[in-house]
Parts: C-alpha cells; sequence; structure tokens
C-alpha cells in the first residue's frame, strides 16, 4: 500500500536529485518507491501499471493536494486551455482479481495478466512497435489456445487475430482503468474535442522539480542571512520558514 504519511522535505529533495541524471521510467520507480518506502525495485516493478499509476496519484495527494492543474493545446486550432482535476477522483482504483483474465473469440481462448511495470518498460525500450506489441503480448499471456490446440506465447504477436487483441485490450482497460487516464476536453474557442493522456509519473516529476528548486532557493536565502544549516532549514515547518523569509524580505 502507499504511504500515507507526507514524505519529509530531506526525503524529497535526495530523490528529486537522484532523478536529475536519469530516464523517465528510472524516475517513476524513484517516485513509485517514495510512495511505497519499504518496497524494493522487484516488487515494484512487479506489480500492475495502474496499481503503480493509483499509488502515484496518492503520492501526488500527499504532497501537493487535490487540485491539479493542467495546461495542453487544442488539437485543431491550438487554443492553449487550462483547467483544473481532482487528483483523488483520477486516481481512484477499485479491487483488481488476482485471477487472470479471460477472452473468448473465434475458437481463440486467452487468458492473461494485466501489464506490470516491468512489462511495460520492457515494451517502451523495444526497437520497434512490432517488437514491443510482441513482447507484451508474450509477458502477459498465462495460456492460449486456438480451437482447442495450445499456443506458444511467443507465437501469439504473428498468429492473434486483430478482433481477438482488441478485446483483449479492452477487457485490461476495463479491469485497469487507471493504467490510462485520457482526458477528452472539448474547446471553448472552437469546440473540437482533443484527446490527451495524462501522465501523472511526469506530472508529478515537473511539480517536484519546481517545489525543489524553489526549496533550494528559499534554503540559500535563510542560510545568508541566518547562518543555519541546510538541515537546520528544512526542519522548519512550511508556515515558519515562510515567515522567517518575510523577516529577511522586510529587513
Amino acid at each position: 500500500m502507499p504511504r500515507t504519511a507526507p514524505v519529509g522535505p530531506a526525503e524529497l529533495l535526495a530523490a528529486w536529485e537522484a532523478g536529475l541524471a536519469l530516464g523517465a521510467a528510472e524516475r517513476s520507480l524513484l517516485l513509485h518507491r517514495a510512495a511505497r518506502p519499504g518496497a524494493g525495485a522487484d516488487a515494484l516493478l512487479s506489480v500492475p501499471v495502474g496499481e503503480r499509476e493509483a499509488d502515484l496519484f496518492a503520492l501526488r495527494r500527499s504532497l501537493f493536494g487535490e487540485r491539479m492543474q493542467v495546461r495542453i493545446e487544442c488539437g485543431a486550432c491550438g487554443e492553449a486551455m487550462e483547467f483544473d482535476l481532482d487528483a483523488g477522483a483520477l486516481g481512484a482504483r477499485g479491487p483488481v482479481a488476482d485471477q487472470p483474465l479471460r477472452v473468448a473469440e473465434g475458437g481463440w481462448v486467452v487468458e492473461f495478466r494485466l501489464p506490470t511495470v516491468a512489462a511495460l518498460a520492457a515494451a517502451g525500450a523495444a526497437s520497434s512497435p512490432a517488437e514491443a506489441r510482441r513482447l507484451l503480448v508474450t509477458g502477459c499471456t498465462v495460456r492460449a489456445l486456438r480451437d482447442g490446440e495450445p499456443v506458444a506465447a511467443e507465437q501469439l504477436a504473428e498468429l492473434l487475430p486483430e478482433r481477438v487483441e482488441r478485446l483483449i485490450a479492452e477487457k485490461a482497460a476495463e479491469a485497469d482503468p487507471t493504467a490510462e487516464v485520457t482526458l477528452n476536453v472539448a474547446c471553448p474557442e472552437c469546440g473540437e474535442a482533443t484527446l490527451a493522456e495524462l501522465d501523472i509519473s511526469s506530472y508529478l516529476w515537473t511539480e517536484l522539480d519546481t517545489w525543489a528548486r524553489d526549496l533550494l532557493l528559499d534554503v540559500h536565502v535563510l542560510a545568508t542571512a541566518y547562518g543555519w544549516s541546510e538541515p537546520e532549514i528544512l526542519a522548519l515547518s512550511p508556515l515558519r520558514r515562510r515567515y522567517y523569509l518575510e523577516l529577511c524580505t522586510d529587513a
């Protein structure tokens, strides 16, 4: 389960510093570890993608509140659109069955599990879309039958009909809607709808980066004014820190 208590500023600064040199997948793992501080990398990589996303939404709420400000451009006219979202509603995730999901269509029976973080990362690092698809199909399939005969998971990417694959994708999305949050926003200028995926990992990292740089500036000002060390300044509550900063400004 995600941690319920807010992460301290020293922990967050350490996570931010470590993440500066990392790619998107590694940053997601870093943020997930902040949400589940007792979990190891293997455990975090083995959870379904939607479970990780729900953890990151919960971490975001504990750090920065429920309200999320989102800005996207209209795909039709290019108008900038800004609006607020509820992080609690977006990150809500119902119970997911431990048993494999099942699709039966046109002589095919496929049992599969939801994509894990590790499976998605492997697909994202693939050399081509076809290879990414093959890795996902292979990694998520538990059992496949065609007209009652077993089909190896490694062969499914070539043999699986498009309609069966579409049903699998639909059933996975229904079972784990948090895995991919897609916004459908109507433009106030032209009225056209724009679809945009909300990547909570990227969104949260951007917020953390802004917060960390602002906090380091506060540390610099207070250390210069009072001679305090960074740990001493970080130990102050946000309210007391802001009050001391106001005193520095008024001086």
